[in-house]
């Protein structure tokens, strides 16, 4: 993570930068060791090569990854060993043979696992992962940090593999619908008209709506696309580069009626999930929370929990702080569940019960729009191609009127 600041040196001259870190309490400790006072500090990106080539390393992968290392572990290996023998397994997979073999040289320099995960360039890492492999090579439980962090990584690729399984067949039909639509509007509407043109009938208003389209989508098409692939474009480098712009976005899509509530569900129950294993493997309660808090990928939810996070540092309550806060409020159930488990020290057992309800809420919520996603299309398609029909039979229709 890059992270810009503004400063001042030990000899009063004004210094500002960037900085590489895993967090910015790291950037700031950086920053210290350089000799630099920092006046502001904040995340930024930056839009270069390595950028772009440093892909998030994949669920599945970075599942197996915790899974044999902590198997290995577990069996009294040392971690160099260990990693030695996963990267002799795995020399056909080029990328991962690399970010393995990155991982043994600066283990074999004398870096703790942590700084390896952190200093190669293969692979992205959540920052909560390389977080918890930190904490963990402190306190003596990598074996466990690695086997629930192995779990966890694994349950939430089944969770996007059941997804993007349900979604396939409403988005062929979506894609068919569209394909048939355009064919439709861009060859077979305007030769079937053209003839009644050529009688100098006057066509029926939806007749003339059709052929309006068409005319558009037969003189405009490569300009569409091109625009279309433009806006999605633009819309994904402003949503990575600008602050901004994510966040009024983030906080935009929580509102909506049924999506928003979804992204909640799924935002909270993560979060409850990695707080529950932080300690569950004896983090601190402030630290649990802080590592938690860079699970969200909701900007709007984040920055809440981050202004939180400070707070419960000084000595508040999680629940208390997030009441206090001025960004978004997360949900009443969860809020009084995490009010109910501080208040009980039960924090991490009731939050993995409401990991799990959020999990089958949503589950259930996806099931119903998805069966209702499919009527749905072909009741679209049936009405696209009702109204190209009509639009071509009309003339025929009062033809045949006139004749009369």
């Amino acid at each position: 993570m890059l992270y810009k600041y503004k400063g001042i040196t030990k000899q009063g001259k004004s210094a500002k930068g960037s900085i590489e870190a895993s967090t910015i309490d790291e950037a700031k400790q950086k920053l210290k060791m350089q000799g630099i006072f920092y006046q502001s500090i904040q995340e930024t990106s930056q839009i270069n090569v390595k950028n772009f080539a440093k892909r998030e390393m994949p669920g599945p992968l970075l599942s197996s990854f915790a899974k044999e290392l902590s198997s290995y572990l577990n069996s009294g290996m040392a971690v160099l060993t260990a990693i030695k023998l996963i990267e002799g397994q795995h020399k056909k997979e080029k990328k991962y043979a690399s970010f393995l073999a990155s991982l043994r040289t600066m283990i074999e320099e004398g870096k703790s696992l942590y700084h390896a995960l952190s200093s190669q360039s293969v692979y992205g890492m959540p920052d909560f992962f390389l977080q918890s492999i930190n904490v963990a090579g402190q306190s003596g439980k990598m074996v466990s940090v690695l086997i629930n962090m192995g779990t966890f990584f694994s349950s939430q690729a089944k969770v996007k593999k059941q997804v993007g399984n349900a979604m396939a067949y409403p988005l062929f039909i979506f894609l068919v619908a569209i394909g048939m639509t355009g064919f439709l509007i861009a060859f077979v509407v305007p030769k079937i008209t053209g003839i009644f043109k050529d009688t100098g009938q006057e066509l029926p208003e939806i007749t003339q709506f059709v052929l309006g389209v068409s005319d558009f989508l037969s003189a405009n098409y490569i300009v569409l696309i091109l625009g279309f692939v433009a806006i999605i474009v633009g819309f994904k480098s402003a949503y990575k580069y600008s602050y901004g712009f994510k966040k009024a976005y983030d906080g935009f899509v929580l509102k909506l009626p049924v999506i928003g509530e979804l992204i909640q569900n799924h935002e909270l129950g993560r979060f409850s999930y990695i707080l529950g294993l932080m300690l569950n493997s004896g983090v601190s309660y402030a630290h649990a929370v802080k590592l938690a808090t860079t699970t969200f990928s909701n900007t709007a939810f984040r920055e809440s929990f981050e202004i939180a996070a400070e707070r419960v540092i000084e000595g508040n309550k999680l629940s208390h702080s997030l009441q206090r806060g001025k960004g978004v409020l997360p949900k009443r159930n969860f809020m009084q569940a995490l009010a109910l488990g501080e208040e009980s020290s039960e924090v991490a057992s009731i939050l993995s019960n409401i990991a799990e309800l959020y999990q089958e809420e949503n589950d259930d919520k996806l099931k119903l729009l998805l069966s209702l996603l499919e009527p749905f299309m072909m009741l679209f398609i049936g009405l696209i191609v009702g109204v190209i029909v009509a639009a071509m039979l009309l003339p025929i229709f009062s033809m045949n009127l006139g004749a009369t």
